[in-house]
């Protein structure tokens, strides 16, 4: 009986183990060997081992961590640098392909970009955002704005309330502001807006001026628009709808003693600013449009809108109002405000308005964070505007922005310190996003893709 019994354990045991699972590597990614950019503290921290697991940073350590892990990367003495926030991106939308839409947020992805501000709404972006969310569609996580509230859209004060109270409830992010707002319906779009709860963002009206709008608690103004012409003496009695580009017309007329008292109102309301420099360099400034077009990035474009691009360039050039000498002071006065601004003022957040006149996504915001570095500004300080500084606009630093244990695994890796040279950040070796790691040659090999699908297009 007992030898029965025996037998009968010992089969027991035998399939017991055969039916046991096989072990399973765990669900965590190892990056070893790396050195983290500190973007908080302006330094690197040496010699580090990340572990993620899932979306998020389980573990950052100096002793190399052992067992199974899903995948293993080494980094080989590459600087870890948090996912970058382009704050003035453009998303397209129907009728353009959902295919050409992806590539564009690939685009982004492809410059480290992980996080987007969409800067004109549309109802499909905000299926976009969820899907982008979920990671059924890869791509930087989605704010979006509003359809654009402008001086067509928005005509009357009830009108402009209207718009609000159904943008709030459909639950865009923010609200566009676009010139032509009169300041009577402006005010009335304010009051809804605090009502609802809603931040606004944008232009800045010419009826409505930058003071007035600093006061009214704009979340950012981008462009810095209405700045130049915040400069104009009252005694030039000039008339505001003559403004030209962004204030062009005024050049001459700038006080620039009137900066610090602009910057420190800014500082006061709390107003981020949102530059988009680039735009000002390339499609307003004394370059030709073919040298623009000769830039390896455009290839990701189709040719009617480089065509398109051209076009209006070469306008832009021959118009007899636009002088190159007065261009140059134009863009000594940005630069300058650019400064105070980012230095005295509540703070700036990289944007380069993608695409847009020459601005290739994911390629335009390492054209900005160059323009940054011509006003004065230094590398921890560009890189702190377009990485923890976005993620305390959104109130989220304590998900992203950051390389720290709990936060988002949002980053990418480059070859050279950026602390030391901006344009490291160009030379991206990889990129992990939500959780996943796109290899170097992924991401060409995609790109190679765009670049094909691209040229074959009639239209964006």
């Amino acid at each position: 009986m007992i030898k029965i019994y025996l037998t009968l354990l010992l089969l027991l045991i035998t399939w017991s183990c055969k039916q046991a699972p096989q072990q399973e590597y765990s669900d965590q990614t190892l990056i070893k060997n790396v050195h983290i950019v500190d973007v908080e503290q302006g330094t690197i921290l040496k010699n580090q081992h990340i572990l993620v697991e899932g979306n998020q940073i389980l573990e950052i350590t100096d002793v190399l961590p052992t067992g199974e892990f899903s995948a293993v990367i080494d980094g080989e003495g590459a600087y870890v640098v948090p996912g970058l926030t382009e704050m003035h991106a453009h998303i397209p939308s129907p009728p353009t392909s959902e295919k050409r839409i992806e590539e564009t947020l690939f685009l982004y992805l492809s410059g480290g970009i992980t996080t987007i501000r969409g800067m004109l709404g549309h109802p499909y972006h905000l299926e976009l955002r969820e899907e982008v969310r979920k990671g059924s569609v890869p791509g930087p996580r989605i704010f979006t704005s509003s359809p654009s509230l402008n001086g067509n859209t928005v005509q009357t004060p009830e009108e402009a309330m209207e718009k609000v109270r159904q943008y709030a409830s459909e639950g865009y992010d923010f609200l566009k502001i676009h010139p032509g707002i009169q300041r009577g319906v402006f005010d009335s779009l304010v009051s809804a807006a605090r009502q609802a709860g809603i931040p606004f963002a944008g232009h800045v009206p010419v009826d409505v001026g930058v003071r007035h709008a600093l006061e009214s608690g704009y979340a950012t103004i981008d462009h810095i628009d209405g700045y130049l012409e915040g400069l104009v003496p009252e005694a030039a009695a000039v008339n505001p709808a003559e403004n030209g580009f962004f204030g062009f017309n005024f050049t001459q007329l700038a006080d620039t003693t009137k900066i610090k008292d602009l910057v420190e109102l800014t500082r006061n309301q709390e107003v981020w600013i949102v530059p988009t420099q680039t735009l000002f360099e390339r499609w307003f400034a004394p370059t030709q449009a073919d040298s623009l077009l000769a830039q390896p990035e455009m290839k990701y474009m189709t040719p009617t809108t480089l065509a398109n691009w051209k076009r209006i360039k070469e306008e832009q050039l021959s118009d007899p109002s636009w002088d190159p000498q007065q261009w140059v002071l134009f863009d000594h006065i940005r630069l300058r405000l650019i400064l105070e601004l980012a230095r005295n003022g509540h703070g700036l957040l990289l944007g380069s308005d993608a695409p847009q006149l020459f601005n290739v996504p994911g390629f335009s915001l390492h054209r900005e964070i160059a323009a940054m570095e011509r006003s004065g500004l230094s590398p921890a300080e560009i890189l702190r505007m377009g990485t923890l500084a976005p993620a305390q606009f959104f109130g989220a630093e304590a998900d992203w922005g950051s390389i720290a244990v709990g936060k988002a695994a949002d980053f990418f890796l480059t070859e050279a310190n950026p602390l030391e040279d901006l344009s490291a950040l160009r030379e991206m070796k990889g990129l992990m996003l939500q959780g996943k790691w796109l290899s170097r040659d992924l991401i060409d090999q995609k790109l190679v893709e765009i670049a094909e699908n691209a040229a074959k297009l009639d239209d964006n």
